[in-house]
Formats: structure tokens, C-alpha cells, sequence
């Protein structure tokens, strides 16, 4: 984003204290955070990094030294405020769940396929379910997980495939008693 003369001008009234002109500052600014947090942030997450960084750079604002470098730090504000949310939402997929909380009248059948993945999940070592939440419900590439995680990618897709391997062996049927009974030869 090149800077325009009047852009310049109104960045430095606002540093200096100019209310209208932090407000033209940050109308101007809040497209290109936007745009940049639709890259970096979930889908339900852009929105509120834009205001979160907004509301930040309109306090910090006057402690900026360079104006030169209003882009960069505007960039570098709201990447850190998408990796915030990120590490937010994913404590909270990490936390252990009480099923029988989110077990509501909303769901048709209690038994059914939505308890069993939540439980599936559940059962799955803190290591293994995080690799799952991470590629299959944020969507990350195996390079961004390898990378999140600290892992050669090769190492996380082993992991990705381990977990998922233990995920359908907790999905998969279980025979019944009976027939073990029955098939097992004496």
C-alpha cells in the first residue's frame, strides 16, 4: 500500500493527538487489515482481529517513532492477533469436555454419529487430537502444522494418519460378546 501525501499527513495529526484524523486513519486502514487477516485468521475470527487491532493501534499509535513504518507494523499487528485467536480457539478444542454438557435437546439422537466423533475425539491422546483439529477442522496444510507443531512433514502426516487410524478404530463396530464367543474355536 503506497502512502498518499494527504494519507501521510493525516497519520501524523492522529500521532499527534487529532481525533478526526485518527478516525480518517483507521477507516483507511481497516480494508487493508481486513484483507490481510481473510489470509492469516479463520473464517470466524476476521472480524474480530480487525477490531481487536484497530482498537490497538489507536492506542498505540503515538508511541509510533517512524511513520514510514505505519504499513509493517499495522500488518504485524493484526498477523499477531489472528495467531492469538488461533492458539485461543485451539486451547479450547484442546480442553478436556464433560459430554454430557453439550449433550442438549438439540440433538436428535444422543447415540448418535455427533456424539461418537466428540468421543472418538475425546478418547484420542492430547498429541494425536491436535494434529486431527488442526488438519481437519481448521484446514492447515501438512507443511503449516509441521511447521506449528515443531515436526519434519513427514513426521506430522505419520502422525495425522496415526490419529486418524486410532479415530476409526474407536468408530469401528464392536462385535458382540456372543458372537466372540461363538466364533472362537475350542
Amino acid at each position: 500500500m503506497q502512502q498518499d501525501p494527504t494519507f501521510h499527513d493525516s497519520l501524523a495529526a492522529a500521532r499527534d493527538g487529532d481525533l478526526r484524523a485518527l478516525e480518517r486513519v483507521l477507516m483507511r486502514s481497516r480494508q487493508d487489515l481486513r484483507r490481510y487477516a481473510e489470509y492469516h485468521c479463520g473464517i470466524n475470527d476476521i472480524e474480530d482481529a480487525v477490531q481487536e487491532s484497530l482498537l490497538l493501534i489507536s492506542r498505540k499509535l503515538k508511541a509510533l517513532r517512524e511513520l514510514d513504518a505505519y504499513n509493517s507494523w499495522l500488518f504485524r499487528i493484526v498477523k499477531r492477533e489472528c495467531n492469538r485467536l488461533k492458539r485461543a480457539t485451539r486451547y479450547l478444542l484442546m480442553q478436556p469436555t464433560d459430554l454430557e454438557e453439550i449433550d442438549g435437546p438439540h440433538y436428535p439422537a444422543p447415540t448418535g454419529l455427533i456424539r461418537d466423533v466428540a468421543q472418538a475425539l475425546a478418547a484420542l491422546p492430547a498429541h494425536y487430537r491436535e494434529i486431527v483439529l488442526l488438519r481437519d477442522l481448521e484446514g492447515h496444510t501438512i507443511g503449516e502444522i509441521a511447521a506449528a507443531l515443531s515436526l519434519h512433514p513427514e513426521a506430522a502426516k505419520a502422525r495425522l494418519h496415526r490419529a486418524r487410524s486410532l479415530a476409526r478404530q474407536y468408530l469401528a463396530p464392536q462385535p458382540s460378546l456372543q458372537m466372540q464367543a461363538v466364533a472362537v474355536p475350542r
